[in-house]
């Protein structure tokens, strides 16, 4: 038996709940995997809740990221003992994910797991930290350097926008940390932020174009947030988009666009192909401190997930939840 947190929909509504199961209850895959830390990520609180329609099929186990060891291998590129971390590919969406001790997936989905990390450090970086670094990425291809300019990063308390500070910071930018909580100006600046900026500055309508302020942008928030930011972007800036914490809509005109030549690059962490991935976890093994994993990280029980969640939705909870198994 193996537990896990499985998600069901039926006559009596939609709930969440912590249960036993057998193995025969896994679902398709070429590789088992003893999961040994998941985390708890914005789409896992999600779909814990049922706030949005995360969900895609019933039952189902949530859980985005998972890291632990190979157990059974059908795969030519894994066997017993490997080390493995797997983030997104629909697992906790349309495939049972890592909020259990036990999970079986496809192959193709994993990647071998850094020497540099353990697998509660993998789950530390989780989907937010691989999502900074495929930003991070993609600002470099861009020829964004710490020469260029201010880099802002929005929803800074957050998991993703933690990371993206601690990263661009040790690789010599200069970063504007965003943020709608005061309180953790000064955890942001030990990450590295040289400044803060209050989220409510970028929340409300801006003219088509503002003061041109920065050369690169992380941001997790869309919505208003995003339109201010391209708005307030320099000349050929860099504008990086990864999430929708504050909404779907994007309220701007082509201005900073076809005035400014602003790019704004899509990242998405979730069908990403698995050599941009591979890339990415070096870069981390290669750029992120693990010392700087712990001031952003804190671990719960599987059992604590549940309430967590809801933590989470209401901005309780900052930077990185690890989930032990």
């Amino acid at each position: 038996m193996f537990r896990a947190i499985v998600i069901d929909k039926d006559a009596n509504g939609y709930h969440a709940g912590l249960r036993a199961l057998e193995p025969v209850r896994l679902p398709d895959g070429d590789v088992t995997v003893r999961v040994e830390y998941s985390s708890l990520n914005y789409k896992d609180a999600l779909a814990i809740t049922g706030r949005a329609p995360v969900v895609r099929n019933f039952p189902m186990v949530p859980g985005i990221d998972l890291a632990g060891v190979v157990t059974e291998s059908d795969h030519p590129d894994y066997r017993p003992g490997d080390r493995v971390v797997l983030n997104g590919y629909g697992i906790g969406e349309s495939h049972w994910g890592g909020l259990s001790q036990l999970a079986r997936v496809r192959g193709d989905w994993l990647v071998p797991l850094p020497r540099a990390f353990s697998t509660r450090q993998a789950m530390a970086i989780g989907t937010a930290g691989y999502t900074a670094m495929l930003c991070v990425l993609a600002l470099e291809r861009q020829g964004l350097t710490p020469g260029s300019g201010d880099v802002v990063v929005t929803g800074a308390s957050g998991g993703v926008g933690g990371v993206a500070v601690a990263l661009l910071t040790r690789l010599g930018y200069r970063v504007v940390a965003v943020t709608g909580r005061p309180e953790e100006d000064a955890y942001l600046r030990g990450l590295g932020a040289r400044d803060i900026l209050d989220r409510a500055s970028l929340s409300h309508p801006c003219r088509p174009l503002e003061k041109a302020r920065w050369a690169g942008a992380v941001d997790v928030a869309g919505g208003q947030v995003l339109a201010s930011i391209c708005a307030g972007m320099q000349y050929r800036g860099v504008v990086t988009a990864c999430g929708l914490a504050g909404g779907m809509a994007f309220p701007t005109t082509v201005a900073p666009f076809i005035l400014r030549g602003v790019t704004l690059v899509g990242i998405d962490s979730v069908m990403c192909p698995r050599p941009d991935r591979i890339a990415a976890w070096r870069r981390l093994a290669q750029d992120l401190d693990p010392a700087e994993l712990e001031t952003m990280t804190q671990d719960i029980a599987l059992s604590d997930a549940i309430p967590a969640a809801t933590d989470l939705l209401e901005g309780r909870i900052r930077g990185r939840v690890v989930v032990s198994l």
